[in-house]
């Protein structure tokens, strides 16, 4: 019958109205590496909560494809002639979500808190003199002397410190902060946000990106679909057959030994955004014993082997590589210096050190995390290894987001501390001594297992003050030969990974941090 009421009109010469069917917004439903239950992206080093920060905060700097720090909201910048003055203009339409301008007020009350906290931004304020506004759009930082790391802590990839409206800012670095707002690519829905199930995002649509094309962090922050949904999943497999009946887009990090399942899906791909890598890391906790002394820690480097944790959790080669150099193999300063004899589970030098320690047989607290595949088999294999070098352990299990909260605790390992973490880090993050906060030795505002060692941060403060590549060199290798005397963590291996991706969505941008700027879905 339609039919027939269309042929007649058309035969008529008649003209059907035209009714336009509204477009359905395009949702981007991704399953992250972990859940998010922190938001605060200064308060925790966490990795969920650095990408959060990524999707809903802009930086004054960036690192590109290429590794190379770029303007980000910055427009122009410039140092003066004596190298103490430097002073940086933000570029026009910088307006937070809740309508607001950004203003320099905000800037510098962001970058102060992130300066308490930050291991390179310690570094930095430690050389500030005065930071002052300018005017609206344009501050100062005057130093006490020339340093060549202003760039370098401005850019860095993780522990960036995000842009934040002043009255957020100041809240107290030691506190988290209670209110969301930021000047990104995309807006958090804090009401919808359930941790356990999703956390939701949608396109600042007042959001202006810069004009040259997206790349790594930096250049032209586009949001190209109007919702992004992480979606906890916690069961690989799980998020594997979702993926392949399109119920999701992305999974951030899938399993390795599920990528030959997820090659076979003529659907889906996997690609590596992040070309750099991942390092593991064994952390201490030096407050308290055994691992206030230095003995029981060298103990440790002779105990373990990476290829046992590579093995037992990536498992392929093809995506790992033992590497004694702590600033990532294939770096540009990668050195064995102080530890070729080490990492190789030489047991009876363990038993020897941890008798000269005075290792007193007290069981040692391993954190455990069960929800993060790339860390769950990492404990059981340390246990075994610590172990078999004359060690009493006591690991305890919790997921991920439980394990961030208690290592920021400083309570000795019976009253709910800890003696031993593992985590991973970026590659990016790894490549020299200055964005590595696990070399940072600064005491209470280091890393969490708080090492303080006068002369690792002495190494650190001339290898930002050096210009010279050559000497730059010589100081990576006395440090790591004082790292390996009084370690501040044992380094594990390097491996990498893939997100798996359906081939209906595009765009995906090459990074050291996960990002869904310039991200399409047909």
């Amino acid at each position: 019958m339609r039919k027939t009421i269309l042929g007649m009109i058309a035969a008529l010469g008649l003209t059907v109205p035209v009714v336009a069917v509204a477009q359905q917004p395009t949702t981007l439903r991704v399953v992250a590496h972990s859940d998010l239950k922190i938001l605060d992206p200064i308060w925790t080093t966490a990795f969920i909560v650095r990408n959060h920060g990524y999707m809903i905060y802009d930086t004054l700097f960036a690192l590109d494809g290429e590794l190379k720090i770029k303007p980000q909201m910055v427009d122009t910048w410039k140092m003066s002639d004596d190298k103490l003055t430097w002073t940086f203009t933000l570029r026009d339409g910088l307006e937070f979500h809740d309508g607001q301008p950004v203003t320099t007020e905000d800037v510098i009350a962001s970058l102060k808190r992130w300066a308490v906290r930050d291991s390179l931004g310690q570094l930095l304020w430690s050389k500030v003199a005065e930071v002052k506004a300018v005017d609206a759009k344009t501050f100062q930082l005057v130093l006490k002397a020339p340093t060549g790391i202003v760039l370098q802590a401005l850019g860095k990839p993780s522990g960036n410190p995000f842009i934040m409206p002043k009255r957020v800012a100041e809240t107290p670095p030691s506190d988290q902060i209670k209110e969301f707002v930021g000047s990104g690519p995309f807006i958090f829905k804090a009401d919808e946000w359930k941790p356990g199930d999703k956390t939701v995002y949608v396109k600042n649509l007042k959001y202006k990106p810069r004009a040259e094309p997206a790349s790594g962090l930096a250049g032209g922050k586009v949001a190209k679909v109007d919702r992004v949904e992480w979606v906890a999943i916690p069961d690989q497999q799980t998020a594997v057959n979702a993926l392949q009946a399109g119920e999701i887009d992305i999974i951030e990090s899938p399993q390795h030994d599920l990528y030959p399942l997820i090659k076979k899906d003529r659907n889906v791909s996997l690609v590596t955004t992040n070309k750099w890598g991942n390092q593991y890391i064994y952390r201490f906790n030096q407050l308290h014993k055994p691992f206030d002394n230095a003995k029981i820690r060298q103990a440790m480097l002779y105990a373990l082997n990476q290829k046992d944790f590579l093995n037992g959790v990536i498992g392929d080669p093809e995506f790992y590589k033992v590497c004694k150099a702590m600033f990532m193999c294939g770096g540009p300063y990668e050195t064995t210096a102080g530890f070729a004899d080490k990492y190789e589970s030489d047991f009876a030098k363990a038993r020897q050190l941890l008798a000269e320690g005075g290792y007193d047989n007290t069981p040692v607290v391993l954190l455990h995390s069960t929800d993060l595949y790339v860390l769950t088999n990492m404990a059981p294999i340390a246990k075994s290894l610590m172990e078999k070098a004359g060690m009493k352990v006591d690991m305890q299990s919790m997921d991920w987001q439980t394990l961030v909260a208690r290592r920021a605790k400083k309570d000795p390992p019976d009253k709910g501390g800890w003696n031993v973490l593992i985590t991973s880090t970026s590659g990016a993050d790894s490549l020299d001594p200055l964005t590595y906060s696990f070399i940072s030795a600064s005491c209470d505002k280091a890393w969490f297992g708080w090492p303080c060692d006068a002369e690792i941060t002495l190494l650190r403060e001339a290898f930002a003050d050096e210009t010279d590549e050559a000497k730059r060199k010589e100081i990576v290798e006395k440090l790591q030969l004082r790292a390996a005397e009084v370690p501040t963590h044992a380094f594990l291996g390097q491996y990498n990974n893939a997100m798996a991706i359906r081939k209906n969505v595009s765009g995906s941008v090459v990074s050291p941090v996960p990002v869904f700027w310039n991200i399409e879905k047909k």
